[in-house]
């Protein structure tokens, strides 16, 4: 059991924590050893063992813990469901025998068979039998003998009712699985089916409409189609953090820049990559095209093209990575913020895409991290001839000055909507406060109005008893 959030294993508390429990009592009865009985009332009667059944609750409670664990909840509870099934037809076919047994068998039509006939006298036909008539009365979908005595009639009556019921909640539990089961599938084809609803209500040309549905295709096939925000939503950011890092840190560790940086960014940096996924011949960039996202493959193939789309320089495979000095917009980069290639998908491709405005805001609380980055780029940027010193050793680029004055401009309209959103709050409820002033002191001043001429009242009434008098 969690004592304050954590795992107790010390023995002497478990001990008393168990003692102390109705399970312990429930767990000593089903132990009490009946099974001695039977030497003196013979091995016909097996009813003496029911108190082992004390102990059920302990199969609730391993259903219950192994269907949050399993990595296959459906299939568990629909097994589960199937045992339960079995279960009560063969409890319903064990108090049937014991009727018989009770009336006697062969007494009536009803009632097992003489056990003195041979062919009803082995132990496998008893069973069967008593199975098969349980099965038929609680699925009410076969005839079995009437009942002639009281007694049967009310048990037929009582099974009749148990199966109506266990059943039909058997019956929409597993229906409701089945749906639950096909739940993703449902969603993700009805969006599917409204996305082919647009398309043909704008006339979109056939082949694109082809590449649309191969895409989503693609994402079903390769368990794609799930949204990983949506889904780990739901976790404290510590544990997202860790899915994240243990899913996507060495991806993001492979890229150049970003080999020696400090875990608290590349931690922020992880949470932010957002998987992407390509068709063959989609453009992941074109030459000339602004820098906003750099891209890490994780699966797939992309080519390093020429204008014409055809002649391939280069071929990117897993691991690989692109854009990552353009996001930085290094000042001197003779390149600046421009994409210097066309790269193309050659087959189905996913991408991890880190945008430059996600980047910006995890370094504003990393400093050091970011003149490291900028330093690392502008070596990069050396080697490869692409940095004009010159310009680089200036100061503050008036872009990026320009950039900042236009962020601290999106800030401060931004406060100024949000001020004037409590300022809107507080005049409502100031407003709402003065009404129920006034509802108050007008409530006090009806109720002072009538205590005056109850008093009135009460004055009069003296003086107009002593003037009858006179």
């Amino acid at each position: 059991y969690l004592e304050q959030g954590l795992l107790v294993s010390d023995a002497k508390k478990l001990r008393e924590k168990y003692f102390a429990t109705i399970q312990f009592k429930l767990d000593v009865i089903s132990l009490i050893p009946t099974d001695f009985l039977y030497f003196y009332l013979g091995l016909e009667y097996p009813e003496i063992r029911l108190n082992r059944l004390a102990r059920i609750s302990r199969m609730f409670e391993f259903f219950s813990r192994t269907e949050t664990r399993t990595n296959y909840p459906n299939i568990f509870r629909i097994s589960n469901l199937v045992m339960y099934i079995v279960i009560i037809i063969h409890w319903n076919a064990c108090v049937y025998f014991s009727i018989s047994k009770a009336i006697g068998f062969g007494a009536d039509t009803w009632v097992y068979p003489n056990v003195s006939i041979p062919e009803f006298s082995r132990l496998a036909r008893k069973y069967v039998y008593s199975l098969y008539w349980s099965t038929l009365t609680l699925t009410t979908i076969g005839e079995t003998p009437p009942p002639v005595e009281d007694s049967e009639y009310f048990f037929v009556v009582a099974d009749f009712l148990v199966g109506v019921l266990i059943f039909a909640t058997i019956v929409g539990n597993v229906g409701s699985m089945i749906s639950n089961m096909n739940a993703a599938r449902a969603e993700f084809q009805s969006r599917i089916d409204a996305i082919k609803q647009y398309m043909h209500f704008r006339k979109v040309s056939k082949d694109l409409e082809k590449r649309v549905i191969k895409w989503f295709d693609y994402l079903w096939t390769n368990k794609k189609a799930v949204d990983e925000r949506e889904v780990l939503k739901y976790l404290p950011d510590k544990l997202r953090a860790e899915i994240a890092i243990n899913v996507h840190l060495d991806t993001l560790k492979k890229v150049r820049i970003f080999a020696d940086c400090e875990a608290g960014l590349l931690i922020e940096l992880v949470l932010k990559l957002r998987p992407q996924v390509y068709s063959p011949g989609d453009y992941i960039c074109r030459k000339g095209d602004i820098g906003r996202e750099m891209y890490i493959i994780k699966e797939g193939k992309l080519a390093v093209v020429a204008d014409d789309g055809i002649t391939q320089f280069v071929v990117l495979s897993d691991g690989s990575y692109f854009g990552e000095i353009s996001i930085l917009n290094i000042k001197g980069s003779k390149a600046g913020n421009r994409r210097t290639a066309n790269i193309k998908s050659i087959g189905y491709s996913d991408l991890f895409c880190l945008s430059k405005d996600d980047l910006m805001e995890a370094l504003t609380e990393y400093p050091d991290a970011k003149a490291m980055l900028e330093e690392k780029g502008k070596q990069i940027l050396m080697k490869d001839g692409l940095l004009d010193l010159d310009i680089a050793q200036l100061g503050a680029d008036p872009k990026d000055m320009e950039e900042k004055v236009t962020r601290l401009d999106m800030a401060i309209d931004l406060l100024q909507t949000k001020f004037a959103r409590l300022l809107a709050e507080y005049n409502s409820t100031q407003q709402k406060l003065k009404e129920r002033v006034t509802r108050v002191e007008n409530k006090i001043k009806q109720s002072g109005m009538q205590l005056e001429y109850s008093e009135l009242i009460d004055t009069e009434a003296p003086s107009e008893t002593e003037e009858s008098k006179k």
